[in-house]
């Protein structure tokens, strides 16, 4: 049996709740193209993404610890996976469209700089007389021009719902302007899930990495009402933590606050009576998150996160480097433009030469950029 588009579209009328997005209600494209036989929209939105220069680079840039830190720490790809994973858990326990989130999620973190968020501060406080740097705007450019793949059109030239999904994802380290997509409505309900997937996958899988690290131990997060009641859940007693006694504590974490959000949200979407993905939009409130006692636990986890994690003198000393590497390289580009490669070169006319350099930068991996830094200020190496 063969599946045509339509007939996948069918399938999506029948099995999504109400108020999730269908395929065959698209906003369509920004320049008109004919859709594949056997992929709804959304679907070949996804492989368009999968396929960007933009997300391979994901996988050597850095998520909490540098690449080279260690080879089981969660890279900027491995997390973007993972929110992609707990979107569609979201999506289908919701009703919601499991390939539109899925797109979202695969796509939320395009524009990230190398060496995470400080790599993203550095160059915003570069770019601050030129319009700044904040990666859900450059995860729109990507899609929209940087990306060149296609001889008709810039981009990818992607979805009207996935571009909205991109510039309306939100959490407390995303800012968004949506001032070309209907900005006096909300998200989509599939880009309200991509929010706190990301928030979910981000809180988890950094406290199992700090845990490995060493730089974070049971000791600390004891007291915490989230840690004990996964440790009563799981029957740990606070022995000696072994890889395995982590995974089964990581994984409760996430069950229970997948659960947590799942329970709200559906309670949220039953209070406000919504009947179409419209409606969801023209609420005063969002509906994703937590419960109230859940908020309150994630809160105080993301807190000690941020304290002893984020803030540990480790992570502190990467991150000084990082922006000194970055600060140091658009220095030296803005005062001799051409040491840029050929091609960027190109674009100064076009782009300015500030955003220029932005997106040299941006595009960069973390190792990427370390190489090119020592190109151009340590003698011994090579041009």
């Amino acid at each position: 049996m063969i599946f045509t588009r339509e007939q996948l579209e069918e399938i999506e009328k029948k099995s999504l709740a109400p108020y999730g997005a269908r395929s065959q209600d698209s906003l369509g494209r920004e320049y008109p193209s004919n859709e594949p036989n056997y992929r709804t929209i959304f679907q070949r939105d996804r492989d368009r993404i999968l396929h960007t220069t933009a997300f391979r680079r994901l996988e050597y840039k850095t998520q909490v610890f540098i690449n080279y830190a260690g080879d089981y720490f969660r890279t900027r790809l491995t997390h973007t996976l993972e929110v992609a994973q707990i979107g569609r858990t979201l999506a289908k326990a919701l009703g919601a469209n499991q390939d539109l989130i899925e797109t979202i999620c695969l796509a939320h973190d395009l524009g990230h700089s190398p060496f995470g968020h400080s790599g993203e501060v550095a160059l915003n406080r570069l770019m601050k007389d030129h319009n700044g740097f904040e990666h859900n705007k450059q995860s729109h450019r990507i899609v929209t021009k940087l990306e060149k793949r296609y001889p008709d059109f810039p981009g990818l030239n992607l979805s009207w719902e996935v571009r909205e999904g991109i510039v309306k994802h939100e959490t407390e380290y995303d800012s968004t302007d949506a001032s070309k997509y209907n900005p006096e409505l909300r998200g989509q309900l599939e880009a309200q899930l991509a929010n706190v997937a990301d928030e979910l996958a981000y809180t988890t899988s950094d406290l199992d990495d700090g845990l490995r690290s060493g730089m974070i131990n049971t000791g600390m997060l004891k007291g915490f009402e989230l840690w004990e009641e996964i440790k009563e859940k799981v029957g740990w007693k606070d022995q000696t933590l072994t890889d395995l006694d982590r995974h089964q504590l990581i994984r409760k974490l996430v069950g229970m606050m997948v659960s947590d959000s799942v329970q709200s949200i559906s309670k949220r979407l039953e209070d406000a009576k919504v009947q179409s993905s419209l409606d969801i939009q023209k609420l005063d409130h969002n509906v994703f998150g937590f419960s109230e006692s859940m908020k309150k636990s994630h809160r105080e986890l993301k807190d000690f996160l941020y304290n002893n994690l984020y803030r540990h003198h480790r992570v502190i000393r990467m991150q000084t480097k990082a922006e000194n590497i970055l600060e140091d390289m658009f220095n030296a580009y803005i005062k001799e433009p051409r040491m840029l490669p050929g091609h960027y070169k190109n674009l100064i006319d076009d782009r300015g030469l500030e955003r220029t350099i932005c997106d040299y930068l941006a595009g960069m991996t973390d190792r990427y950029a370390i190489e090119e830094h020592k190109k151009l200020f340590n003698p011994e190496t090579l041009p």
